[in-house]
Parts: C-alpha cells; structure tokens; sequence
C-alpha cells in the first residue's frame, strides 16, 4: 500500500503516512486506495514556495558580491593614486563581498532546509525575515511572507511534525 499525496509504501496498519503525515484511507473498508479528502494547511500551501523565494534571493546576492570581489581586486580601475584609497579600499570591498556571499549562502541554505523540511530551517528563515523587513521593497514583501507562512503556532507543530518525518 502507498501514500496517496507522497507515494510512500506504508504498512496496512497506518492511519498516516510516516514521510508527509498524510491521513491514509480506512483500512478495513474495501476500497484500499480510496482517497481521503484532505484541505492542505496554509504552511503546506506556502512551504514550498518560501523555500525557491529565498533560494532566489540567496543567488541573487551572489550578483553584488562577484563585483565587489572583482573590483577589489583592481583598485587602479576606479581609484586614483592616493594613499588612502589603495590602502583601504580593496579591503573593505573585498569584506564587503564577503558578507553579501554570507548572506547569499545564508538564504539558498535556508531555502533549501525549508524545501527539505529540516528543523533549524524555520528559525534562520524567521531571523533572516525580521532582518529582510527592513530591506523595501521586495525583501520586505519576503520577510512578511515567510513570517505570514511559519510564525503561527500551529504552523510551528506542523513544521515540527513535518522535520520529525522526514
């Protein structure tokens, strides 16, 4: 027998499915593999899609940090000869890059735990939302969505239940 939403081989005893948490159909009816009807929650209508959102924005900071990398590594390209702008301004690009790649890797990291359900995932993507609200206008409409979709306390048990099953 297998799982209607996930396609999961369960045992005839399950009342759900082990991997998704899907409710399986009355075992001791005839029709085995009846559907049951089941309304998706708001996080697993959501989930999915905050996921891929953060993976974009994750590699789409890999776009400022490239060129800040690369341009602090030509500094007679922009920079005239003064002493101060030698000395200081390819290592403060450089650092500069090097955070936009944190945050890059920061959010294709949380995107992908979200995608994949693993436990730390919803706590960095609720932190990385608070900070992306103060960031208008797209990143703001992020961080309200991914705190719209996992905030809730039921949204925190079913994403508990969903990182246990998997």
């Amino acid at each position: 027998m297998f799982c209607n939403r996930c396609g999961t081989q369960v045992q005839p005893d399950f009342n759900v499915c082990p991997k998704c948490g899907n409710p399986l159909a009355n075992k001791g009816s005839t029709a085995v593999n009846a559907p049951v009807p089941v309304s998706r929650t708001r996080l697993e209508r959501h989930l999915r899609t905050v996921g891929i959102l953060w993976i974009i924005v994750g590699a789409l900071w890999l776009i400022p940090s490239g060129v800040l990398m690369i341009f602090s590594r030509v500094p007679n390209f922009m920079m005239h000869d003064e002493m101060f702008t030698h000395a200081f301004m390819p290592p403060l690009l450089f650092s500069l890059g090097g955070l936009f790649l944190l945050v890059a890797a920061g959010g294709v990291l949380v995107g992908w735990g979200l995608m994949n359900h693993e436990r730390w995932a919803r706590t960095t993507a609720i932190v990385l939302a608070v900070l992306a609200i103060f960031h208008p206008p797209f990143f703001t409409a992020l961080g309200i969505y991914t705190l719209w979709v996992l905030l809730p306390a039921d949204s925190a048990a079913e994403y508990d239940r969903l990182s246990k099953a998997s």
